[in-house]
């Protein structure tokens, strides 16, 4: 007995068959050389979406995936540029770390097919930007020889974009560059060769407040509130002759600022100057007020008009080891003979900055006798401070001159009498030495009496604000 099963029969005849292969055959090659007017129009937006501008790209991305946009911040791995004219504007996103040369923008939207941007990477030079954009490097060489200032185009930084203008024919009619937030140079083609120009905006300048509280740390508390590490830095300066910041702050200690931010565009660019500050330190509260004289120097002071400092820092050089004091019966290490060592000498690693520790007019600027290279500087009527064995003087120090508290004015060194690398310093009063570690140092001068009523008009004002801003920003906390 046979049990295979019988064969079905065929569902259709094998002639149908073989027509219905060929037939699925053509079709095949008909969609490879006549691709579907779907898949046409699918290739056409992407080379849409990638020459889109910038800010039509960002609102097409959001509308169709917002989950997938990349962000367009700092933080972001990728840089997105972008031409100053929104109606011709032309973009290109760079990976970060891009190791190739001069990353050509995307081709330019039709309306200005003459407008290239380049975007400055290591190691690019002006010559190979230029060969992106298709100039040779005879134009290179008459750019930069038309004008002194052109040469400020081959000084490129990473992230820098170049914007070229061409002519029909391919010729560079323009080249443009943004240095910073607020400046930007152009060379522009002229009947004589080219024309450079400087644009600097002046940002719009307001009065911003901070406030906070200690927790921890200065640094820490004062980057909570918003203010910069430059402006922290300011800040512990200006209260310093008052408070000791790496010892004498206690958590609970707290302070308010009124300082100057610069803005363009509705966006920030930077700070400037601390206008008014409280900063109160284990129960006392210290005020300050920036002021600036008629004779155009700004020095902080308090609410009342008294001066924040002291006519004199207490000593002329950082991070120094004193080794001798000052002494009316020292053996002279040289000389080998009891001689009155008239002053404190501060032993420092060769080339160490020397300040001024009071603002004065500079008497000498030269040798010495034994001092070797000296700084005198005259402080008023009745003082006088002396610098010696100084390596050098700094830049722009000299006889006759006048220096300002702090200003560093030469460099530790061995000239003169001296048995290694430190700085004589000498303090006189009405012509008397005197040491410099025990003389209770004056105060600087206040606010001048002819400019007391223009300074409380100021500072009035400011240390109000400071009030009803920490006022408004207590009640905000309380809600």
């Amino acid at each position: 007995m046979n049990d295979t099963p019988p064969k079905a029969p065929p569902l259709y005849p094998k002639s149908h068959l073989l027509a219905a292969s060929g037939i699925a055959a053509l079709l095949s090659l008909a969609l490879l050389v006549f691709p579907s007017s779907e898949v046409e129009a699918k290739r056409t937006n992407l080379s849409l979406d990638l020459e889109m501008p910038a800010e039509q790209h960002a609102q097409h991305e959001d509308a169709t995936n917002s989950a997938e946009a990349t962000p367009q911040g700092a933080d972001s791995p990728f840089a997105q540029v972008e031409s100053a004219d929104s109606e011709n504007e032309t973009a290109t996103v760079i990976p970060e770390g891009q190791s190739e040369q001069g990353q050509l923008a995307t081709a330019p939207a039709l309306k200005d097919p003459n407008h290239r941007e380049v975007v400055v990477a290591k190691g690019d030079t002006l010559s190979t930007l230029f060969e992106k954009v298709g100039l040779p490097a005879t134009a290179v060489h008459e750019l930069l020889a038309s004008d002194k200032q052109a040469k400020q185009f081959s000084k490129l930084q990473n992230g820098q974009i170049l914007q070229f203008e061409l002519s029909a024919d391919g010729q560079l009619n323009k080249l443009h560059s943004k240095l910073s937030e607020l400046e930007s140079i152009s060379l522009s083609k002229s009947a004589s060769g080219y024309t450079f120009d400087r644009e600097v905006s002046k940002p719009d300048v307001r009065n911003a407040y901070a406030h906070g509280v200690i927790n921890s740390s200065l640094s820490q508390s004062a980057q909570r509130a918003g203010l910069s590490h430059a402006m922290t830095m300011e800040m512990a300066e200006v209260f310093g002759y008052d408070i000791d910041f790496a010892q004498d702050l206690r958590k609970g200690d707290e302070f308010d600022v009124v300082y100057e931010q610069k803005v363009i565009n509705g966006k920030s660019i930077g700070n400037g100057n601390i206008l008014a500050a409280r900063f109160t330190n284990r129960g006392k509260t210290y005020t300050a007020v920036r002021y600036v004289n008629k004779q155009g120097n700004a020095n902080y002071y308090t609410a009342e008009g008294n001066s924040m400092r002291k006519a004199f820092i207490r000593t002329p050089v950082d991070f120094a080891r004193i080794s001798s004091v000052f002494s009316a019966g020292r053996k002279h290490p040289i000389l080998n003979k009891i001689r009155a060592h008239k002053g404190v000498d501060y032993a420092a690693p060769r080339g160490t900055p020397i300040k001024a520790t009071g603002d004065g007019k500079v008497l000498l600027a030269g040798r010495r006798g034994g001092y070797g290279n000296t700084v005198i500087i005259q402080h008023g009527d009745t003082y006088r401070t002396l610098y010696g064995h100084m390596q050098g003087f700094a830049k722009g120090v000299q006889t006759g001159g006048s220096v300002k508290q702090g200003q560093v004015i030469g460099y530790i060194g061995t000239t003169g009498l001296s048995t290694g690398p430190h700085l004589h310093y000498e303090f006189q009063v009405n012509g008397v030495h005197v040491d410099p570690l025990g003389q209770k140092l004056p105060m600087a001068e206040p606010i001048a009496k002819a400019e007391k009523q223009r300074f409380l008009q100021m500072s009035q004002p400011l240390m109000a604000r400071m009030d009803q801003d920490k006022a408004s920003k207590l009640a905000l906390n309380k809600r």
